[in-house]
């Protein structure tokens, strides 16, 4: 039996969470304490970054649809009739398929 890539990590996986616990069962209670408040401030400032990401990100996208709006405006002045027209064309058109008699 051969041992491939997803075998090899578990192993190395479960021989490091082994001396994990290994080493937090022989810290005091002073170090455990310690630990648990670095690793809850260590998660807090990720909570905190993931959150002005995705207002970062919520930003970039308005930012970006204002610009494309503007930019096709300048170039393309009437696009808003056009849409208008291709629109209303295409909902004739379904309204009418919709409205045809099933014998026709």
């Amino acid at each position: 039996m051969s041992i491939n890539n997803k075998h090899l990590a578990a192993i190395l996986l479960g021989a490091a969470a082994a001396f994990g616990a290994y080493k937090y069962s022989n810290m005091s209670e002073e170090e455990k304490q310690k630990l648990k408040d670095n690793l809850k401030d260590k998660l807090h400032k990720l909570k905190d970054e993931a959150e002005n990401g995705a207002e970062s990100a919520k930003n970039y996208f308005n930012d970006l649809k204002d610009k494309v709006g503007s930019t096709l405006k300048e170039h393309f002045p009437d696009v808003k009739k056009y849409f208008d027209e291709f629109f209303k064309s295409r909902k004739d058109q379904t309204s009418t398929e919709n409205s045809a008699p099933a014998g026709s």
